[in-house]
């Protein structure tokens, strides 16, 4: 058995346990749920039936009732939020069984924005959309992380330090299993709450409307407590020394100034109940990553500083600050209690002031805190995929003048898979550039494999340059700009043929080419499936022969797969170009696919083949 096999039946095992641990949660549950309501109206009865003998005894009586309540009710709570985390630990270790066995339709669906119109490879690579490389990495639960990890599979422009700093954190997060579950836990557990997938952005655009003038708060707090001040000293000395009663006019005064300054303070209840709710559905994470015991975590403890360094101003602390200011707003829900004690204390002012500053603390922090948040489930993505996929490897990418120190090859992959295809029909190759100005011509019948070893390369040179492990058992690389054409559609709305979207595409491949000559620093990467299949074979073979010519020798390495066989006769006159062929056989009438790379032109054709076996007329 495999370490990826050993890895299913653990978690197998673990879904198991969480399964049972649910039944025995829900039938507590039920319990409780019933001795509440036999505790209820069992508790009215005995109640009036002992007030009926003795007043005292039924008082006793329904309060004995509402205290056993109140401690099933908390206990009852208690149990059902522990049934609500076990039933998300379970749905995270199904949806890890989904994707290491590429259960498609048991992984979630990953958001996305659409790419950029003419995205290099987006496309091409499946890298977005349904059955794509994103939804089976991704385990973010907020939109914008799901964006960010998107982008990073997309980036056409790699950063070496970025692209080390993200493996380092990756690796560092894989062995932390219980960190990784409860961090998409606690998001599961706040999304479930809010109407969107998170409401940090929507917090945001409510901070900057609602933000009201914290200085102009303070003076009036101030100039409230000198009002209800005046009114005090007046009264004292009015009950005294038989002054007028002036104190009533600086009441009056106050109570002036409480309705006049309505629109200053704002709706404070309002305000501070949808604060307080919202901020809470963030503040389970976010609370969760400030207390998290980092230890020798250093990467992550890095990532997390902004929840550790200002503990006056922490998630937690905003919590507990918005819940005091949130109950004391709550007083304006009796208007005459409301309007006695705001009239003797600056009681709304002073709410109101403590509000504006906790929403300037909070519009300050958030940002940062969302944007932690947002690159730790990313980087949780990574690790995840990395800890489902144990066979899978760290790829080595370093710099040009790194590699030439080292005398390496410019690519250089053993045994390399593509990851979105099932481990038992997946079939891994070698494959090599030496130096740049390379073209690598493959060949081979319908059927046999070109396409996808296509794909296989520049799906994992997408997660090396994310920062995740590739399906290889080795690979080094150098920074590529990576360009495809491999999967061309024709155009109804536009008036395209497929073979002008195909010129178009391979245009713009060409403009690419003349950029990484004219920077030369990084050399493009390009990935052509069938070249110019869209016309006549004459054409297609002109135009084939001096497209190739326009790449050999210069700042670019790449393969085309073509079903042109007189092409590959271009390794006589080219000194760049290579042959590499699939190749096909004949078995009890089947044809049987090995899906193996090997050098050389391809020997084998099978158009005629397919054609007779599936009984159509062959000359």
């Amino acid at each position: 058995m495999d370490k990826k096999q050993e890895r299913i039946h653990l978690l197998e095992r673990q879904c198991e346990r969480l399964r049972r641990r649910i039944t025995q949660l829900d039938q507590r549950s039920n319990f409780y749920s019933w001795a509440r309501v036999i505790i209820f109206f069992g508790g009215l009865l005995v109640s009036t039936v002992a007030s009926l003998i003795a007043w005292w005894l039924g008082l006793a009586t329904a309060l004995l009732t509402l205290i056993g309540f109140a401690v099933l009710a908390y206990v009852h709570g208690k149990v059902e939020r522990s049934l609500a985390r076990h039933t998300l630990l379970l749905h995270i270790q199904t949806t890890y069984i989904a994707r290491m066995k590429l259960d498609w339709e048991q992984i979630p669906s990953a958001y996305t924005e659409p790419p950029a119109e003419n995205h290099p490879f987006a496309l091409d690579l499946d890298i977005v959309g349904k059955r794509s490389l994103h939804q089976l990495l991704n385990m973010a639960i907020s939109r914008e992380g799901s964006q960010r990890l998107c982008d990073w599979l997309l980036a056409s422009e790699p950063d070496l330090e970025t692209i080390h700093a993200r493996q380092r954190l990756a690796q560092e997060l894989i062995p932390l299993t219980l960190f990784r579950n409860k961090l998409v836990m606690h998001s599961l557990l706040a999304t479930r709450r809010a109407a969107e997938h998170v409401e940090g952005r929507r917090l945001l655009r409510w901070l900057e409307q609602h933000t009201s003038s914290t200085h102009e708060l303070r003076l009036l707090v101030w100039g409230s407590v000198v009002l209800n001040m005046l009114t005090v000293v007046l009264f004292a000395l009015a009950q005294v020394m038989a002054m007028p009663q002036l104190w009533s006019l600086s009441l009056l005064c106050a109570v002036i100034v409480l309705f006049t300054t309505a629109n200053k303070r704002g709706d404070i209840f309002e305000d501070a109940v949808y604060l307080r709710y919202t901020f809470a559905t963030l503040g389970a994470i976010f609370t969760y990553l400030e207390k998290y015991p980092y230890a020798q975590h250093t990467g992550l403890r890095q990532l997390c500083a902004p929840f550790l360094e200002d503990r006056q101003h922490s998630p937690s602390r905003l919590l507990e600050k918005l819940e005091r200011v949130a109950s004391a707003a709550t007083l304006k829900n009796n208007r005459l209690l409301w309007l006695m004690i705001n009239a003797l204390l600056p009681w709304d002012a002073y709410c109101a002031y403590r509000l504006s500053h906790y929403k300037t603390v909070i519009a300050d922090r958030l940002p940062t805190w969302l944007d932690v948040w947002f690159e730790l489930e990313a980087i949780n993505s990574l690790a995840t995929f990395a800890y489902l996929n144990p066979e899978y490897i760290l790829p080595q990418v370093v710099s040009r003048a790194a590699r030439q120190q080292e005398g390496d090859k410019l690519f250089q992959a053993i045994e390399l898979g593509h990851p979105l295809i099932p481990v038992e029909k997946k079939v891994s190759n070698s494959f090599t550039f030496d130096k740049t100005g390379e073209v690598v011509i493959i060949t081979g019948s319908n059927m046999a494999g070109k396409s996808t070893f296509l794909r296989t390369l520049g799906i994992n040179l997408c997660l090396a340059y994310a920062g995740g492990v590739v399906n290889a058992q080795s690979l080094h690389t150098e920074l590529f700009i990576l360009f495809t054409c491999i999967r061309v559609s024709d155009s109804v709305i536009d008036g395209y043929s497929y073979f002008y979207a195909e010129v178009k595409r391979l245009r713009r491949m060409l403009d690419a080419l003349e950029q990484c000559d004219a920077a030369m620093q990084r050399p493009l990467f390009f990935l052509i499936d069938e070249i110019f299949k869209g016309t006549n074979n004459r054409e297609r073979l002109s135009g084939s022969r001096a497209y190739i010519r326009a790449f050999v020798g210069h700042h670019a390495v790449g393969a085309i797969s073509t079903h042109d066989l007189e092409l590959v006769k271009l390794t006589d006159v080219l000194q760049g170009v290579h042959n590499y062929h699939f190749r096909e056989e004949v078995i009890d009438g089947n044809m049987v696919f090995d899906y193996v790379l090997r050098a050389g032109p391809c020997p084998t054709t099978n158009a005629l083949k397919i054609m007779r076996m599936e009984g159509l007329p062959v000359e």
